[in-house]
């Protein structure tokens, strides 16, 4: 199939230089970037690179409340003088300040709560800002419901409205679902064996199995939305789908359509933080935009649907914008979700997108990248402490600590024995189609983008629960997952039974901590729906009952096979504990 443009790739992202260049010298962001205008935008790329690898070695602390780049520096909120002359040591800038992030953080579900229990009415966005220190919280008026929280929370009123805007693939390029408003391609990315995919915005493949096109009108047909149903998720876990690129002639290409300038070759993943300078494409103009990442890890309110984990920027963008690519110099960052739909004259904009990382762990998919440096022939480091952290009767789950690299590591294959079983972008990993009591033996390898691969991890073994499940409808995973300090513990359950789950359905919970008001529970369902079973919050500390059972109403009809996820995040500092079963009735 013909290619509708010609464009010459370059490593370097010219275009990039070029739009930040323009953003430096036009009224972009003050703090980020006019104050390095007289060095160019190449030193604003080069020097931001330089602070992300000062923060990806400074140690993470409860005496730590967010971090961000302004003014040329790396900036991290302290709550201590001792922390603040760590911070100091390991060459970046501390502010003290009075919050904690477990203050800010339980304030945030303070604030969370409240916008749930209203739905969100008049609300625009919520979240923390390090740089304040505070919950900011943007309104269509004065919104008196917050005002009994101190002032740790800042509301600010807005006039604007956000909303999800609809619409060889390249990032920016547009695909139309169906015979639906067309929308915007973020990244290309492939599955474990090989097959061709590309990301983009949930709220662009709610549809199931639904036809994507390269072009309006139903014509050139490039795969299909959504397969199975599986693959698309607009809710409070995030705004990001998949499309498959199946039909004959398509290829994929890591290479951002600019627009008229030389594509910017996308080399790698990485998470955003407050000041770095983004830039989107997308196919409504004007196509091609830069600006600075405002706030991030948003809850977004779209008025049919609210979402977290979001980020902001200073950048404008419209409707058919969405799922279109977002860029960190040539490292992608997220998929466009949504905006204020305007990019007049004087009009900063306010642009919103869904982090990367997390739909391609979510799909087990890898970025397709372009290779960074030919002559590059250093191996990542060996993945290190690889462990089981669960097993059902037919799937063994598994986490690694991560491999460094002189480029980047893009990704890791999981062996059962001799034979791959899995490739997978992040740090863990789930095998299915196992036999029940059997003992597995598997290892890892890690693998960066110019085909360098790892020495093999030492070996894990572990072996399958006995047996089906009991009763028919009822699940579970006692596996043990200790649940550690402003972490995440995920503990899957591999559900056989027939038809739709029950209404409602039953989750028993079984473990200890010794701080209830720290933690946030809840269990997503194979179609990716999010159910809330305890939130943070409270000033005092009650322990985790030895076993709680929660009883739920799915909020629309749910398949009962398939994988569902219990997810515990320990929001505090200073408590431990561990979850030592869990089960589901369904």
């Amino acid at each position: 199939m013909k290619m509708r443009r010609k464009s010459v790739a370059t490593v370097g992202g010219a275009a990039v230089l070029t739009a930040i260049a323009a953003l430096v010298t036009v009224g972009g962001p003050a703090s980020a970037d006019q104050q390095q205008s007289a060095a160019g935008p190449q030193a604003v790329l080069q020097q931001q690179a330089v602070l992300h690898q000062l923060s990806g070695k400074l140690s993470p602390s409860p005496a730590q409340a967010g971090r961000w780049i302004a003014d040329g520096k790396l900036n991290v909120a302290v709550t201590t003088a001792q922390e603040a002359a760590k911070v100091k040591q390991a060459g970046a800038t501390p502010k003290l300040v009075s919050r904690s992030q477990a203050d800010l953080d339980a304030l945030f579900a303070k604030v969370d709560k409240i916008a749930t229990a209203d739905r969100a009415k008049g609300l625009q966005s919520w979240g923390i800002d390090p740089v304040s220190n505070k919950v900011v919280v943007k309104a269509h008026g004065a919104y008196g419901a917050l005002s009994g929280l101190g002032d740790g929370v800042q509301v600010v009123q807005v006039s604007t409205t956000f909303e999800q805007q609809a619409g060889e693939v390249h990032p920016g390029d547009p695909w139309w679902p169906g015979g639906e408003t067309y929308c915007s391609v973020a990244f290309p990315a492939t599955d474990a064996q090989g097959n061709k995919h590309f990301i983009t915005a949930g709220h662009c493949t709610n549809d199931a199995n639904q036809a994507a096109y390269g072009a309006i009108n139903q014509v050139n047909k490039l795969g299909t939305s959504n397969v199975g149903g599986s693959r698309s998720i607009n809710a409070r876990e995030g705004d990001m789908g998949v499309v498959a690129v199946t039909e004959s002639g398509w290829t994929i290409s890591p290479n951002v359509n600019t627009w008229g300038s030389p594509a910017v070759t996308v080399t790698g993943s990485a998470e955003a933080i407050v000041g770095d300078a983004v830039c989107h494409s997308g196919n409504t103009a004007p196509k091609w935009e830069c600006g600075t990442v405002t706030a991030v890890n948003q809850s977004i309110n779209y008025g049919n649907v609210t979402v977290d984990g979001l980020s902001t920027t200073n950048a404008c963008s419209e409707g058919g914008d969405s799922g279109g690519a977002w860029l960190r110099g040539s490292e992608a960052v997220g998929l466009h979700s949504g905006g204020n739909s305007s990019c007049v004259s004087g009009d900063a904009g306010n642009s919103i997108f869904q982090p990367i990382k997390e739909a391609l762990t979510k799909w087990n998919l890898t970025l397709l990248t372009g290779i960074i440096d030919p002559d590059d022939d250093e191996a990542p480091t060996t993945p290190g402490n690889p462990r089981s952290t669960g097993t059902t009767s037919d799937s063994v789950s598994l986490a690694w600590d991560a491999s460094t690299d002189n480029i980047a590591v893009i990704g890791y294959d999981v062996y059962n024995g001799g034979t791959l079983a899995t490739s997978v972008a992040g740090t863990t990993a789930t095998v299915s189609g196992l036999t029940a009591d059997t003992s597995y033996s598997f290892t890892v390898q890690a693998k960066d983008a110019a085909g360098n691969k790892s020495k093999v991890s030492p070996a894990v073994t572990t072996r399958t629960q006995p047996g089906g499940p009991s009763g028919g409808r009822t699940f579970a995973n006692g596996a043990d997952f200790p649940i550690r300090d402003f972490q995440t513990a995920i503990s899957p359950i591999r559900s056989t039974a027939t038809g739709k789950a029950a209404s409602p359905f039953k989750v028993t919970v079984e473990g200890n901590h010794t701080c209830l008001e720290d933690l946030n529970i809840s269990v997503v369902s194979p179609s990716g729906r999010w159910y809330y079973l305890q939130r943070t919050g409270g000033t005092t500390c009650h322990p985790l009952p030895a076993s709680k059972t929660y009883t739920v109403t799915p909020t629309g009809a749910e398949n009962a096979a398939g994988t569902w996820n219990l997810r515990i995040g320990d929001n505090g500092p200073g408590d431990t504990g561990n979850l030592t079963n869990w089960s589901i009735t369904l």
